[in-house]
């Protein structure tokens, strides 16, 4: 039993809950049999070519009954991210040779003057009655797997963005699905008796490598939000009986962010995997709550690169899985020097210690992106998989992210960890989310800039931020931002983390309020005017650097 497929026709005849919404409950028997029913839609509406499937829809139940679908026909799922929009979204799912889309009136409106490469005829939308009378045509279809189907047969294309910005469609297979699934049960406690609540979106890699496969692996029951609400979690985990969820570091921000009650830790959850979640998140979620968090490391390229370890330090992600994930320098290949770390746990050999994540026995696992032989080679090179993400590893082995490719920032020539100064900012009690990133210096080199969430009124002002920022002990000489975006609302990409690229390329060129660092006499930060952003672009064009700012 290696494919999806096998793991959905062994829960024939079970009778535990599988599936969830807040209207009705399906078991596991009724999910395959349901799944099934969808398979031979599928089958009937199948031309030549790529057997792709897209799904535009919120996290409702349809969207796992088509996933069974695809896993018993041999169909690939491509799930749709609906905060793209315009140009951007129909070349995205252009590009993927969709056959169908399973969408609803809300997402056929959102494609409405786009030209997808699916005519309007074959799309299903699932609150129509066409669609249900479709149903009931093929209901009572016999569970089987297209025998055709190996570990091999392609599952999913999920879209990610790489280190250029640019979306990809990575490959998955059934059988790469099948083993995130049952590593991952095991990695993170997922068991039969778990009632896995997904607040994340289907259409991403944390809810499905993360919280379905290893749920259909162990047998337990998938629970669906239609899509994530803080005010909503704790309803949600009361009214499921949640044991288990999946989070984005925002995600997490936004829960602690809602007013604190007597009973928060009246609840059943027992603990949560996601990434960036700050130290004093994960603690304050364990207070509040009583569930604990489990970072890692991952992506939807390449998952199952690190092993968690119950000694590993708070700002760890464990251990390598094996000797051949390595942390290099990327142009020599030359494998980094112990990480050298101070009482903060700051890297004071950054320039020996920090290089790109790799693995170089993972060639042979990358399955690749759908139609993009550049992007295969910007991962697969002399034979190694290359991550694109920094890492360091400390004197004891563990394993330590240090931010995407670019995101150490070159500061009067030395370099500043983006992701250290993040996570100090986030400590901030009213700051809900941050991003730190490199902006360009109208002289030389780098500045550090910040943009950060807030809740509804609350004022820059009541931060008192330049304080907060010279009382933190491990914020390194080099780390308080020169510029401060401020928002009760940032953009965000579809997995919810916060749009890193676009704030990156806007800077202070923004309508929300950016305030400057005046660094003389007592440090404090002064909201920018039209005129003072007037006079920085007259400073980066005295000096000849007009082609860095984007």
């Amino acid at each position: 039993m290696e494919t999806i497929a096998d793991l959905l026709l062994a829960r024939l005849g079970d009778e535990r809950p599988g599936l969830r919404g807040r209207e009705r409950s399906w078991t596991w028997d009724e999910v395959v049999r349901a799944s099934a029913v969808r398979a031979d839609v599928a089958r009937e509406l199948r031309r030549d070519g790529p057997f792709h499937i897209g799904v535009l829809l919120d996290n409702v139940p349809e969207y796992v009954l088509w996933l069974g679908a695809a896993a018993l026909g041999g169909a690939t799922i491509v799930g749709i991210n609906p905060t793209r929009t315009g140009a951007y979204l129909e070349q995205e799912v252009r590009h993927t040779d969709l056959q169908l889309l399973v969408t609803d009136e809300a997402g056929a409106k959102l494609l409405d003057g786009l030209d997808i490469g699916v005519p309007r005829d074959r799309f299903l939308l699932i609150d129509s009655e066409e669609y249900a009378a479709l149903l009931d045509r093929h209901a009572g279809a016999e569970p089987a797997r297209d025998p055709a189907i190996t570990p091999s047969t392609q599952m999913l294309l999920l879209f990610t963005s790489g280190t250029t910005g640019a979306s990809k469609a990575a490959r998955c297979s059934q059988g790469r699905l099948y083993g995130l699934g049952q590593a991952n049960s095991a990695k993170y406690d997922v068991k039969r008796d778990d009632v896995s609540y997904c607040p994340m979106p289907l259409f991403h890699g944390n809810a499905l490598m993360a919280l379905w496969a290893p749920s259909l692996y162990a047998g337990a029951c998938v629970c669906l939000a239609p899509k994530f609400s803080a005010s909503g979690f704790l309803p949600d985990v009361r009214f499921y009986g949640a044991t288990f969820f999946t989070y984005v570091g925002k995600a997490i921000g936004y829960v602690l962010a809602t007013p604190e009650q007597p009973d928060d830790a009246d609840n059943t959850l027992t603990h949560g995997f996601g990434t960036e979640a700050s130290p004093e998140d994960k603690k304050e979620f364990l207070r509040r709550f009583g569930a604990r968090l489990v970072e890692g490391y991952g992506s939807s390229e390449g998952a199952g690169m690190v092993r968690l370890a119950k000694d590993a330090p708070e700002t760890a992600f464990g251990v390598p899985a094996h000797d051949g994930v390595r942390i290099v320098n990327p142009e020599t290949r030359e494998t980094c020097a112990p990480a050298v770390l101070d009482e903060h746990g700051r890297v004071l050999n950054a320039e020996a210690a920090v290089g790109e994540i790799v693995d170089v026995h993972g060639a042979a696992k990358f399955e690749g992106y759908y139609k993009n032989p550049e992007a295969d080679a910007e991962r697969v090179r002399h034979g190694w998989y290359w991550t694109g993400d920094l890492g360091y590893l400390d004197e004891r082995g563990f394993l330590y992210f240090a931010g995407r490719s670019g995101d150490w920032i070159r500061v009067d020539s030395e370099n500043t960890s983006a992701l250290q100064i993040q996570l100090v900012i986030r400590r901030h009690p009213k700051v809900v989310d941050a991003v730190v990133f490199a902006v360009p210096d109208p002289r030389s080199g780098d500045q550090v800039m910040a943009a950060i969430e807030v809740p509804d009124g609350v004022a820059f002002a009541d931060l008192d931020f330049a304080a907060f920022l010279a009382a933190q002990p491990d914020l390194g000489t080099k780390g308080a931002p020169r510029f401060v975006r401020v928002s009760a609302s940032l953009p965000t990409t579809g997995s919810g983390k916060l749009a890193r690229k676009q704030l990156q390329i806007e800077g202070w060129r923004t309508g929300d309020p950016v305030y400057r660092w005046i660094g003389r006499g007592a440090p404090a930060y002064v909201q920018m005017t039209a005129d003072d952003k007037a006079e920085l672009r007259a400073e980066f064009a005295a000096n000849g650097r007009l082609r860095f700012l984007p």
